[in-house]
């Protein structure tokens, strides 16, 4: 069978038949324009449905609307080499290059998606003047290459685990304990142009925002960090307070919360990704470097 009539089969589990006949649309429509091409006897397709998927859901399945976000972002990723970037991205950098940005726990929500950790004060002063000093392109470069370690790696493999529900996105906890003002204000622009970068590109990818330990001038950065997201965006941020264990556990099994957040999971930010034990039994370990997972398996792009 087609990877493209598997793919599709299992998209329409969880796509009303209207979303359904939208994705039909959008793809008819993208094949015109030279933008997407159909699975054959021996090819797969060029972009599978639940990548095609999230652009309609970030335009409310209007696929005129969904079209123009696909070209732009397909256009952004020949302008910034991102299939080569990725490819080629070294090792050592990518794995401490994590250390800037929302990292996976190895842990699942209890519908199958991953969960992430991003704790700002981890962030602290030397580790803030070791970010500033790398260029701003080669900044950019590193987001990038997580964001596609993260929807060619972690997302198929949870996919996998979870199917036939396909799973395209992730649920966040930010920690903003004992991060200061000052600090906040240095990270700004840094933020900025990851969390624009992702609304644009990667549309779709977040679940759940879920913000823990704010302090008291929260609404303050409030007002111009909301701007940074669209509106469908800012309705999935929820802010917890000082107590998100109550919250977080009707999301996630409580083994799987780190402790700090009111879990069982002995997992803190530094930390390289705990794999649950379903996890573990398909890839063992988690590898380093640019990787893919692709029909059940762990492809590395590098040697």
């Amino acid at each position: 069978m087609p990877a493209e009539q598997s793919v599709a089969a299992i998209i329409s589990t969880s796509v009303s038949d209207d979303q359904g006949q939208s994705l039909e649309t959008f793809k008819a429509k993208l094949r015109d324009s030279g933008l997407y091409q159909p699975a054959s006897h021996d090819t797969t397709a060029s972009h599978d449905d639940i990548t095609l998927m999230r652009f309609l859901r970030a335009r409310r399945c209007d696929v005129e609307k969904a079209q123009k976000q696909f070209s732009d972002t397909e256009a952004w990723r020949k302008q910034h080499n991102v299939d080569e970037l990725f490819r080629t991205f070294d090792t050592d950098e990518m794995e401490s290059a994590k250390r800037f940005y929302p990292r996976w726990t190895g842990r699942r929500d209890k519908s199958g998606l991953p969960v992430y950790v991003y704790r700002l004060n981890s962030l602290d002063a030397p580790l803030r003047k070791e970010l500033e000093s790398v260029p701003s392109e080669r900044r950019y470069q590193r987001i990038v290459a997580l964001y596609e370690a993260m929807t060619r790696f972690v997302l198929p493999l949870c996919s996998h685990l979870a199917a036939p529900t396909p799973v395209s996105s992730v649920i966040t906890i930010i920690d903003l304990e004992q991060v200061s003002l000052s600090a906040m204000w240095s990270l700004r622009s840094h933020l900025q142009v990851a969390s624009t970068m992702a609304t644009a590109n990667y549309p779709e990818t977040l679940s759940t925002i879920a913000i823990v330990n704010s302090p008291s001038f929260f609404p303050t950065i409030w007002n111009w960090i909301k701007t940074w997201f669209d509106e469908g965006t800012r309705n999935k941020i929820h802010i917890l307070g000082k107590d998100p264990g109550p919250t977080l556990r009707s999301l996630i099994d409580e083994k799987d919360i780190p402790q700090s957040y009111g879990g069982q999971l002995p997992w803190k930010f530094e930390d390289d990704p705990d794999l649950d034990d379903a996890i573990k039994n398909v890839i063992s370990e988690m590898p380093r470097g640019p990787v893919l997972f692709v029909d059940g398996s762990t492809v590395k792009l590098l040697d």
